[in-house]
């Protein structure tokens, strides 16, 4: 593939930027250890959804639905000198009634509880066993990288996790494995098969560059339409700061704008993102304005965001038919990268620190197309030290055939609704 060339004429620049004052002294044996660190995670989380009368999902599971996800990190880290390794090793236990609904409703525009994959990426290193319709157990490598770090470069070589872009709900220059806007746990983005560089200049600013090498799910080769090339220049305009992005992606050509800057006491930020794709030119932004105070005692951190997704449908059309003549759009909801169904889209939440220990953070998702619109209320505990309780309340509000009042089946009458959810989840650390 071509680009792999790209980067590795950066990489032999990168490297004859380092100066002898950077290796050995010719004569002189090198005395280096070794440093390891261990750590990991134990987190056990429990999905309780419940399905109004007009549902689909109500018709095939009953009412409520209960999952149980158990996940075990480890992790292990060495360095010496400019060299150093990351391997995080993933043990997933799920037992959940909406496991199912994955190979019931595979024409489901919106992403169910489906377990994680390997089937796009470079290297399988996800496995599975002992699987059931309603039980799955996955043994998973989801970092497993090399770098080497120079005054002026980091290179790093293998699966590992990037995230680019400022927005803070809505993120569309941020096209490796996005989080959803609405996840409650965002600790850890799945890592993907890359070779990832940067350049640091004098004057501050960067280039960073990152090849994603994948697989065609289907045929199991690799392919340079499945792949992604991409580049971003950060820089700083006083105290400001700002972002340019070109990438092919999947085959589609990226050109992205962003950036930050104080207003006031507030802090703006936005990305626009421009993508050439087989059947259309779109334009997609971000942009948000954030800002602290204190009240009544507690520190309040305040956030409202609008996004502009120019791959989504217009005036609500939702309908499977509808969907079908927007093959771009139900691409980037099949990879993951989009959560989405509408064109525009206004968030508003605000964090309020309780006490040290305990925060509360109120999250409002309106689309502006239907309209209908995502409650969420989450509360994060301390418990104790290394363990962290996080619960949340989500609540849609829309009539049936709005995007989160439940879209529309190809049953009469019947919705891919969704009523009140509950996410618990403890975590242990160590």
């Amino acid at each position: 593939m071509y680009w792999i060339l790209v980067f590795i004429v950066l990489l032999l620049t990168g490297f004859s930027g380092v100066s002898r004052a950077d290796s050995e002294p010719p004569g002189e044996e090198a005395h280096h250890t070794t440093d390891w660190l261990m750590s990991g995670h134990l987190k056990y989380r429990l999905l309780y959804q419940t399905y109004p009368d007009n549902s689909l999902f109500r018709d095939l599971l009953g009412s409520p639905s209960t999952d149980n996800n158990l996940d075990l990190r480890l992790k292990a880290s060495a360095s010496r000198e400019r060299w150093d390794f990351k391997a995080d090793y993933q043990f997933i236990a799920v037992r959940g009634d909406s496991l199912p609904l994955s190979n019931l409703l595979p024409g489901v525009s919106r992403p169910l509880n489906s377990v994680i994959s390997d089937g796009r990426r470079w290297w399988n290193l996800t496995y599975s066993f002992g699987n059931t319709d309603s039980t799955v157990f996955v043994h998973r490598l989801d970092r497993l990288n090399t770098g080497f770090t120079t005054e002026r470069s980091a290179w790093r070589f293998g699966r590992q996790a990037i995230s680019w872009g400022n927005g803070m709900v809505f993120t569309p220059m941020d096209v490796f494995n996005p989080f959803d806007p609405a996840a409650v746990d965002k600790e850890y983005k799945t890592g993907d098969d890359m070779l990832y560089g940067q350049y640091g200049f004098d004057n501050g600013n960067d280039l960073q560059g990152v090849a994603v090498v994948r697989r065609d799910p289907i045929t199991g080769r690799v392919e340079q339409e499945q792949s992604s090339l991409a580049f971003k220049y950060h820089g700083f305009l006083g105290m400001n700061e700002y972002d340019l992005l070109a990438a092919e992606h999947y085959g589609d050509r990226i050109i992205g704008l962003g950036g930050n800057a104080s207003l006031g006491g507030a802090v703006w930020r936005g990305d626009i993102t421009w993508t050439r794709t087989d059947h259309d030119a779109l334009l997609s932004l971000v942009t948000s304005l954030s800002y602290s105070w204190n009240w009544g005692g507690k520190n309040i951190s305040g956030l409202l965001e609008y996004y502009h997704n120019g791959f989504g449908q217009q005036h609500g059309a939702y309908a499977p038919v509808e969907l079908l003549r927007n093959p771009d759009l139900l691409r980037r909801v099949e990879r993951g990268e989009s959560f989405t169904l509408a064109r525009n889209y206004l968030a508003a939440s605000a964090t309020i620190e309780m006490n040290p220990l305990f925060l509360l953070i109120p999250t409002l998702f309106v689309n502006l197309d239907d309209p209908s619109a995502l409650v969420q209320w989450v509360a994060q505990y301390d418990v104790k030290q290394d363990l962290v309780f996080i619960a949340a309340l989500n609540i849609p509000i829309g009539p049936g055939g709005s995007e989160y009042g439940g879209i529309e089946s190809s049953i009469d009458g019947r919705y891919f609704s969704s009523g009140p959810g509950v996410f618990a989840q403890l975590a242990w650390y160590f």
